[in-house]
Formats: structure tokens, C-alpha cells, sequence
């Protein structure tokens, strides 16, 4: 790790272990502008209200579930959760959207596999959801800069203070909610298994854990939870959110 100066000069940076751009990047005039993009309202409303602490810096322009960036945005922050990370598809239209001038992969799942293709396909960066808001926030001022950023993987850890998810206030785990996303969608075990990069007996795992604390006896009642809590996606944008511009 770099010695911290005092007083960072512009254009400083410094890199922690997690492979994460802290300090001062720019000289910062008007916030970034960001649009959040997942198909789940309590997820993406999560990450916006995070990312409001730092209003002064980065702003949340919009938030899309399920409907394309309208406007022009600095970065479309793309959060993965129960969305088609590996087939190339979404982040496709992402990187492509005219609207968009950069995109980055918001996630907790760091197989090389879907590193290399979302790189592939031009995203500007590749952030973990462990990172803390005050670090996600300088993440997204270095992609705005010019700069890669890829988070470093650690295993597996917690979700960052603040982030929401279908069934968190159930007692579900973050990847035990997406889980259960992915099969309220209508996905088979080896549909959840391809899509999350995770080996078969590693999804059935958590269907068991996900079937024990929701009672759910069969997949059938475990849908039937899952539409009545909020794990059907939502189709809507919200626009200019808490005064966004």
C-alpha cells in the first residue's frame, strides 16, 4: 500500500487490498451522475440510499428496474443481483446504451469467468457489494476519471452496511434471497447453477436453507412465498430520485 500524504495532491490514489481507488481522483466540480439498474425496487433503493450520503459527490439520476437508461448518465452502476450477469446480454445493452458513458458491475460473485466477460464487453468496472459506501463512492469517481477498478475478492463476506434485498427482514441471506429470485423467475436448479457460476449441490444447499426458514415444503409453495414477498421482478422507472437531476 502507497504512504498516505497529508494533503493528497489531484490525482492521487491509493489502492487497498481490496483493489479499491481511495482519495481524491478529480478535482470534483458538479457530482457524478449515476443511474442504478437492477430488476428488484428494495435492491437498487438500497444502493441509492447509500450512495446518498455522498450527495455532494455522486448523485443517483435515476433508477431503472426492468426499463432502459433514458437519460445520459456519467456511470450505470449494474447491480447483479438475480440478473443474467453471464449471458452476456444485459451488460451488452448497458455498455451500448448511448445514454450510458460508463457501466460497472455491482456484485458479490468474482468468477474469473464473468470478470473476463464483462471486461470483455467494455464495462468500466467490477465493484464488490462488501464495499463500504465511503469506498464504492471513490470507486465510482475513479471509473469516472478513467480508471479500471476491480475489487478484489476476499471469499465470502458480508454485504455492505445499508444494502437491501428481498426477504432480508425473513431472516434470508443476501445470496439465499437471490437464490430464491432466480427460482421465483422460473429458473430450474441448473438454470440458478449456470447463471451464478455455483455447482449444483452448492444451489441445492441454499434452496434447503431457503425452505427452512420460509416453511416452504415444496418448490411450488416456495414460488408462492416468494410472488407474495417481493421476489417477482418490478417493472418501473424511478426519475429524478430524492431531486436528482
Amino acid at each position: 500500500m502507497v504512504d498516505v500524504p497529508t494533503q493528497p495532491p489531484l490525482g492521487w490514489v491509493q489502492y487497498t487490498p481490496r483493489g479499491v481507488i481511495v482519495g481524491c481522483v478529480t478535482e470534483r466540480s458538479a457530482p457524478i451522475t449515476v443511474a442504478l439498474v437492477d430488476d428488484y425496487d428494495v435492491v437498487v433503493m438500497g444502493v441509492a440510499k447509500i450512495i446518498d450520503e455522498y450527495r455532494d459527490r455522486v448523485v443517483v439520476a435515476e433508477i431503472d428496474t426492468n426499463e432502459p437508461v433514458s437519460d445520459p448518465v456519467d456511470i450505470v452502476l449494474y447491480d447483479s443481483f438475480a440478473q443474467p450477469e453471464s449471458d452476456q446480454h444485459e451488460i451488452g445493452v448497458l455498455v451500448r446504451n448511448p445514454n450510458a458513458r460508463k457501466v460497472v458491475v455491482f456484485t458479490w460473485n468474482f468468477h474469473p469467468d464473468l470478470v473476463a466477460s464483462a471486461r470483455e464487453q467494455g464495462v468500466s468496472g467490477y465493484l464488490s457489494k462488501s464495499l463500504p459506501a465511503r469506498e464504492l463512492v471513490a470507486a465510482l469517481e475513479a471509473v469516472h476519471a478513467g480508471e479500471f477498478v476491480l475489487s478484489e475478492p476476499r471469499g465470502r463476506v458480508r454485504p455492505a452496511n445499508g444494502l437491501d434485498w428481498p426477504g432480508r427482514h425473513e431472516g434470508l441471506s443476501d445470496r439465499e434471497s437471490e437464490i430464491l429470485a432466480l427460482i421465483t423467475q422460473g429458473m430450474s436448479n441448473a438454470d440458478v447453477a449456470m447463471l451464478t457460476f455455483l455447482s449444483p449441490n452448492t444451489v441445492k444447499s441454499y434452496i434447503r436453507s431457503v425452505y427452512r426458514k420460509i416453511g416452504a415444503q415444496s418448490r411450488t409453495q416456495a414460488v408462492l412465498w416468494g410472488v407474495e414477498h417481493g421476489f417477482a421482478p418490478d417493472h418501473r422507472r424511478i426519475d429524478h430520485w430524492r431531486g436528482g437531476p
